[in-house]
């Protein structure tokens, strides 16, 4: 479409599944992107499966893609460096952009961290309707310490899940409740707590 001059940016193809991929838009259920964006390392898959296609397209890079939060142009290690030798983690309620910037990070690398720590397999949990309790229980654990560090809203957990606002909402609830009176369930939280850091 682009090289037919039908668009002009390759996202605004509306028959494509190119922003699944270059834009971390929530796909389809029947859309498997990971056997494509698995071939993708580093900190930011979307973006780098972005450059790739924009490579081969001769799509011109758009400077509005690299503008992070209105506050700091470049990559995703700039913005990281420039996070945390000058911004601390301190919220302004005068500045809200800022404390957009310090809530704002990929959860999907430290997902699969803390799911790899509690054995627990992130790829067939999304992709089944339903899973064991014992599989749930480590699931519901990792959206509870997901949703602990306050920097993703429920809609944006529940898509990295496969759930909804209120099912992360449930899931909260019954995992805090469980941790106060389960030791193993309480023990497996602080471990989590203390090896994965967000």
């Amino acid at each position: 479409p682009l090289r037919a001059g039908i668009v002009e940016r390759l996202a605004d193809y509306p028959w494509s599944s190119y922003p699944y991929y270059a834009y971390k838009k929530k796909p389809p259920l029947w859309l498997k992107t990971e056997p494509i964006l698995g071939q993708f390392s580093g900190q930011n898959r979307y973006q780098s499966y972005r450059i790739e296609v924009q490579q081969y397209s001769n799509e011109v890079k758009s400077i509005r893609e690299e503008v992070k939060h209105g506050l700091i142009y470049g990559g995703q290690e700039f913005i990281d460096q420039i996070k945390k030798d000058y911004l601390g983690d301190k919220r302004d309620v005068e500045l809200p952009q800022r404390n957009r910037l310090l809530r704002a990070f990929d959860p999907e690398p430290i997902l699969k961290a803390a799911a790899k720590s509690l054995g627990f397999s992130l790829e067939n949990a999304r992709n089944v309707k339903r899973i064991g309790s014992g599989e749930k229980d480590k699931r519901d654990l990792l959206v509870y310490w997901l949703w602990q560090t306050g920097r993703l809203s429920n809609n944006a957990i529940g898509a990295f899940f496969g759930l909804t606002y209120s099912a992360i909402s449930r899931c909260a609830k019954v995992i805090r409740d469980r941790i106060a009176v389960d030791r193993e369930m309480r023990g497996q939280y602080e471990k989590l707590k203390s090896q994965i850091k967000v």
